[in-house]
Formats: C-alpha cells, structure tokens, sequence
C-alpha cells in the first residue's frame, strides 16, 4: 500500500489499499453477493435511456435510477427482494478509513464492461453530506476525473487500479467526478475483464 495522495480538498487516493490477496478475498465476497442480488440495467429518468454500467446494492438501502428517478429504496428492482447485507470485508475497509464515520447504509456495485464509461456526476441523493464517500476499484484500471461543487470546474484526472480505494468527504463531497474510460487487459483479477466499482455511502443522518 502506498501513501495517500490529496486528489482534492477532503479527498484522497489510497493507492494499493488492497493488496492481491485482499482483492481476491473481496472479489469473492462480492461475488456471494451478487449470486443473491443480480446486476440489473439502470435507466436515466427522463428518457429510459440504459447507462452503460450494470448495477446492483448490498446494505439496507440501494440506489437506483428509472422513469421514476434517481433514489434509494430498501429492494431490488427487478427481483423484489430486499437488498443483501453490506459483505464485512467490505465494511471493514470502511471502518479502517473512516473510523469515525457512522457506518455505511448504502454499497453501490457498478460493473464496467470495457466500453463502459461514467459522465460527470454528483453524489447528492443522500442526506448525509457529512460523511464522507468510498470507492473501491476491482479489476481493470479507470480514468477516473474529479471537478468542483459545479460541472464546469477544472478537474483533475487520477488512474484507479486494482485495490485502489478512492475517499472524498468535507470540500469535494459534492465534487463531480466520473469515469471517463476503462483500459482493457490491465488487470487479471477478472476472468471476464472490465471493473467491479463499489461505492459506499452513508444515506440517512446518523
């Protein structure tokens, strides 16, 4: 694991935070998961648009998109069932980032295929704006970009590789940031290639 690096006021890279044998383990993991709650593809509100990205949560809360908007709600949209709980190898990287931080509600799993991209976005479906958001990259390297609290901000681009954990609280909460592409074939931790992107979030007020 290499030092953290300031990629904004209140947000950090952790380069390497998980290393191979820590990426294998949290690849199973959320893996299990998925087994229980399948991706599914998310749709932009107004036009029913696909994202690019398949999707799916683990946690008390997920977060999805459709005709009816962007929001969290306690099931699967296509199954019905309820969301499956957050797996402890993933809260656990929370709890050694964040150890102050009321514990996550929410983990947003996107799997990027290797067109797959992300246009600039803000985290702001929550109500917890005080805490702090957490990335963690399985799989192929991402350019990832983040801005300013408004979309024409100059932005900063950062690689995410494999086992790279990405925080952004205080000042860059609200930050734009996305995914501009994926680099195929840059990692093996994948047999089908692309990127599991999980996302976790505290929603609700502690």
């Amino acid at each position: 694991m290499s030092k953290p690096i300031a990629a904004a006021p209140g947000a950090w890279l952790h380069p390497g935070f998980l290393d191979p044998a820590g990426q294998a383990v949290t690849l199973a993991a959320l893996r299990a998961g998925i087994a229980q709650s399948p991706l599914f593809a998310p749709t932009m509100p107004r036009t029913g648009k696909p994202f690019s990205v398949r999707m799916t949560n683990f946690g008390p809360l997920g977060w999805v998109s459709d005709r009816n908007g962007y929001r969290y709600q306690p099931m699967h949209p296509v199954t019905g069932d309820p969301w499956p709980p957050i797996p402890a190898e993933i809260a656990q990287v929370w709890r050694e980032l964040l150890p102050d931080a009321p514990p996550p509600e929410a983990c947003l799993v996107n799997y990027y295929e290797q067109t797959a991209k992300m246009g600039l976005h803000q985290d702001r479906d929550e109500r917890a704006f005080d805490v702090p958001v957490l990335s963690i990259s399985l799989g192929d390297e991402a350019r990832f970009r983040i801005g300013g609290a408004t979309r024409d901000a100059p932005t900063r681009a950062f690689p995410l590789r494999s086992g790279d954990v990405f925080t952004f609280g205080g000042e860059s909460r609200l930050a734009f940031h996305g995914i501009d592409r994926i680099l195929p074939g840059t990692s093996s931790l994948l047999p089908e290639g692309g990127r599991f992107n999980l996302t976790l979030r505290r929603v609700t007020p502690a």
